[in-house]
């Protein structure tokens, strides 16, 4: 990874794991990244969010955190394969779309990059919310094309990297914040 790209990554989960509960979980991913290689140059709060879609499980701890990719290149596959192995360590399934977790690990960005491209990514950002829920990309897509639209990605986001600016949409992540419902965010709590 170039030195000035930031590696973004949202972290979740509302089932517990070895590890404990679910924010002891996060604190243990958050040593897992650093040791293969990703380690945390900064992390947000940790936040307690209403379970998405409403009525799934158990409210959600989430958090956010800036990495240190370098020694994985600029490859965000190499990150996201990184990711998905932690994710397999502290006992995640993938059973359910949008199911309980014991952690989920989602790379929101990687620099300024888009990737594959700028119309894979613009489709995918532009679906109508009944595809969101039917639809899931066979392939990844950054920035992540829904970061936008949630205040749980959004608010803990906003604690370490607000300046942020989303390569497509062109605002910081404190005017897509800024631009949520209020009552969105206000659902979003500290923990």
């Amino acid at each position: 990874m170039k030195s000035d790209q930031v590696c973004l990554i949202a972290l979740g989960g509302n089932l517990p794991s070895d590890a404990g509960a679910p924010a002891q979980t996060l604190r243990a991913a958050l040593s897992a990244l650093a040791a293969a290689g990703l380690p945390v140059l900064a992390q947000s709060r940790f936040w307690r969010t209403p379970c998405f879609p409403v009525g799934a499980g158990p409210d959600y701890v989430n958090a956010c955190a800036s990495l240190d990719g370098g020694a994985l290149g600029d490859d965000p596959a190499q990150v996201l394969a990184v990711l998905h192995r932690i994710e397999a360590q502290f006992g995640r399934t993938r059973a359910t779309r949008w199911g309980g977790r014991t952690l989920d690990l989602d790379l929101l960005a990687l620099g300024d990059q888009v990737f594959p491209d700028a119309a894979v990514q613009d489709h995918w950002r532009a679906l109508d919310p009944v595809a969101q829920a039917n639809r899931a990309p066979d392939r990844l897509i950054l920035p992540h094309p829904r970061m936008q639209d949630r205040a749980f990605v959004l608010v803990p986001l906003r604690d370490i990297a607000p300046d942020w600016r989303h390569p497509r949409l062109n605002r910081t992540v404190r005017q897509m914040h800024d631009a949520l419902p209020a009552a969105d965010r206000a659902a979003v709590v500290p923990l």
